[in-house]
């Protein structure tokens, strides 16, 4: 097996002052960007305007299919003109989205909401991973980059804990209040990428201790297309980890905001106390992410991954069995197990991308892939809630997910020891 994938590194020493000040930032601008405060009420929200099941779920389809269509010229305008004016640019869409609502709370006006999303969170998907990425290798403390996706995540998840208990009583007062803290929070994610210092030029040395030659001159949109395709053709281990990458992503995607309100609302759990339930889950995923040297001391990589994506499937699988209280705690540790997850799920994927100027082209394919088939999954959901098959849906989802694993468990086991990535 590759020896990037068998990697169980913790950092032991303190950051640089320069990389420490970035992952603050990056701290900051992750929990205000991710901060929706509409996100345990939405459903219900979109309810009472008036909108029905179907127009519901065709939003989220259609907000899936937009992102997949946005991913890769998002990555290569980031890749142009730099990852830091990329996420610039998210967290002003961003702001922008979440007040449309506000003046038009109607089919029309979600639909424009959700595309403004997509576009946000396009322009930053990518890009933010790929700058802190960059940043801290580029200051000698790419050791600290697993922990520092999971502190940026576990802080924001934080946030969500504090705030969404909240968001009923909000609502009573002002009922719009949701859709503008989001925003407001959106735009204190701007501040916070305005103050991110410039990306350095990457050392030919650094890349050269990589395995690599330096990043070539960047070209134009065809030609850097070609290129990022390229770069993905030849390491052999990018496509089999984005395609396990999908197992987390889709999971936790769909089931926190697509299955969340519904599989509640099927156990009898009054609207009132869904978001109690949503701060609940988002402790146990808060504690998960900022710890993500739990599992890594003990396994590979990619065995962390597919054993939390396996326990994700299972314990989504085990609430049919279950009433009220005891789906409530097995979401509890689908959310835990999504935090351990997706920290190390994003190292992987970056230490498999050799030295290259469109490193975030290649992290929007990756979200290409997993908006892609959440765009599927969530038309399945809405065929499957329509015919009241909930418990079968979450059974399926379950079994597919395993079947997925072991092909992509086959393919990385083949791959030869020392294969990190072959150099363009």
């Amino acid at each position: 097996m590759p020896l990037f994938l068998r990697t169980r590194v913790k950092p032991r020493v303190r950051p640089p002052a320069a990389a420490l000040r970035v992952i603050r930032l990056n701290n900051g601008f992750q929990l205000l960007f991710n901060l929706l405060w509409w996100m345990p009420v939405f459903y219900q929200y979109q309810k009472e305007a008036g909108l029905s099941d179907s127009q519901i779920f065709g939003i989220q389809s259609v907000y899936y299919v937009a992102f997949c269509l946005l991913e890769i010229p998002t990555g290569f305008i980031a890749d142009r003109i730099g990852q830091r004016r990329c996420m610039q640019l998210g967290a002003a869409a961003m702001t922008a989205a979440n007040l449309l609502p506000v003046v038009s709370p109607s089919f029309a006006g979600f639909m424009a909401h959700f595309l403004a999303i997509a576009a946000a969170r396009s322009l930053v998907s990518g890009a933010s991973s790929a700058y802190l990425y960059e940043y801290l290798h580029a200051h000698g403390a790419g050791a600290h980059y697993v922990q520092a996706e999971g502190t940026a995540r576990a802080l924001g998840l934080w946030a969500k804990i504090a705030c969404w208990p909240l968001v009923g009583v909000l609502m009573h007062v002002r009922h719009e209040a949701p859709y503008v803290l989001t925003a407001l929070s959106a735009l204190g994610s701007l501040a916070c990428a305005a103050a991110l210092p410039a990306l350095p030029a990457v050392p030919a040395v650094l890349a050269a201790r990589r395995g690599s030659h330096p990043p070539e001159e960047r070209v134009g949109f065809l030609a850097g297309a070609r290129q990022a395709a390229k770069v993905l053709g030849t390491s052999r281990a990018l496509g089999p980890l984005m395609v396990q990458g999908v197992a987390v992503f889709t999971l936790a995607r769909i089931c926190q905001v697509n299955l969340f309100q519904p599989l509640l609302l099927e156990k009898d759990l009054p609207v009132a106390d869904h978001g109690a339930v949503l701060s609940a889950m988002t402790v146990a995923e808060a504690v998960g992410s900022a710890r993500t040297g739990w599992a890594r001391g003990r396994l590979s990589d990619t065995t962390v991954v597919t054993v939390l994506s396996v326990v994700m499937a299972l314990t989504l699988a085990a609430t049919t069995l279950s009433g009220g209280l005891g789906t409530i705690l097995w979401l509890c540790v689908f959310a835990a197990a999504a935090g351990l997850a997706y920290p190390v799920q994003r190292n992987l994927i970056n230490g498999a991308i050799p030295p290259t100027p469109y490193r975030a082209t290649l992290l929007s394919v990756e979200s290409i892939i997993d908006r892609g088939v959440c765009a599927l999954v969530a038309l399945a959901v809405g065929a499957y809630l329509a015919a009241d098959r909930l418990d079968a849906l979450l059974v399926h989802a379950a079994a597919a997910t395993c079947l997925l694993l072991l092909v992509v468990g086959v393919v990385l086991k083949r791959l030869p020891r020392g294969a990190q990535y072959t150099s363009l």
